[in-house]
């Protein structure tokens, strides 16, 4: 079989072709995974008119910014983007102390009954009450339109525990030992020792915690009724199925102001109105998630390989 010599290494015509298949197979997936957010960007910025006709596929056409003018001026969007900050924010701490120490107590052989209780919090992934049983705990914890129901259930992550406590198993032991000998105690050989040396898969966790609170809609769906308590995803479904109206209020605010007059390109409509509340919303996390994501792979293979 004939041979080419790439990089002083032979390989078989056979081997190029699946190279290059595989090349195409990632490039066709990575359009796929990628062209949805990119279809709402150029939908949200080019001619109101033209998008509501869904004429628009590759490229923008009549490129204008007002549509994010407007939607930024809609009711309860600034509150909703504070809860939902602050959820994500506080969430995330309180999940990763949590999870961070469970997952370095089941390491402690020291601690009574740490396989029962670590065989106990990883069943908890297997089985589940559903979701009546859930929202009659939530209910009878008084966590109805309180903004403690956002992070208080979440605190205690299974998968988030077992990330941690595989990692920690695979640092040096004598660590915590030349440590427990200087007469550290547990909560400062935790903090001083054990922290620092975890940080990958703290970030790892953070990212996960994160993008979940941040991404959360059921548990506002199901226990908020207070409108101060909505968060931006539950805003954002509000404002989809409300699109047609919220286009007719955007329009009327915009006569009673006594603006330049509105053109079919920036007049808004539901089409409009859906794109961008969906850029808005997705653009935060869509920022932040690329720059943390290499702590990903690096705290869950590290994690993943011992001795």
């Amino acid at each position: 079989m004939s041979t080419l010599s790439i990089a002083g290494k032979e390989k078989s015509v056979t081997e190029h072709i699946f190279i290059v298949f595989v090349y195409v197979l990632y490039a066709l997936f990575t359009f796929v995974c990628v062209f949805p957010f990119y279809y709402l960007i150029i939908n949200s910025i080019s001619a109101n008119d033209i998008s509501a006709r869904g004429m628009i596929m590759f490229y923008p056409v009549g490129i204008h910014g007002r549509n994010y003018l407007d939607v930024i001026k809609l009711p309860n969007l600034a509150n909703s983007a504070f809860i939902s900050l602050s959820r994500t924010i506080l969430g995330t701490s309180m999940t990763i102390i949590a999870s961070s120490l469970l997952g370095f107590m089941f390491t402690q052989r020291q601690m009574w009954g740490r396989k029962f209780w670590y065989r106990f919090v990883v069943a908890t992934m297997y089985f589940s009450a559903g979701m009546i049983p859930w929202f009659l705990t939530m209910r009878s914890l008084g966590l109805t339109n309180s903004f403690l129901a956002y992070v208080l259930p979440s605190m205690i992550q299974p998968f988030n525990i077992i990330l941690i406590k595989t990692y920690i198993e695979s640092t040096p032991v004598e660590l915590q030992e030349a440590a427990e000998i200087d007469g550290a105690g547990i909560l400062r050989v935790y903090a001083q020792i054990v922290m620092p040396i975890c940080m990958p898969i703290i970030a790892t966790v953070a990212i996960f915690a994160a993008v979940g609170q941040w991404n959360a809609f059921q548990d506002t769906l199901l226990l908020m009724t207070d409108n101060a308590l909505y968060t931006l995803q539950f805003t954002l479904y509000r404002y989809l199925n409300e699109a047609r109206s919220l286009a007719m209020l955007i329009q009327a605010q915009s006569g009673d102001i006594g603006e330049e007059i509105i053109s079919a390109a920036t007049k808004q409509t539901p089409t409009s109105v859906q794109m961008t509340v969906s850029v808005v919303v997705v653009t935060p996390i869509l920022l932040v998630y690329p720059y943390f994501q290499r702590f990903i792979v690096k705290g869950i293979m590290i994690g993943a390989v011992k001795g």
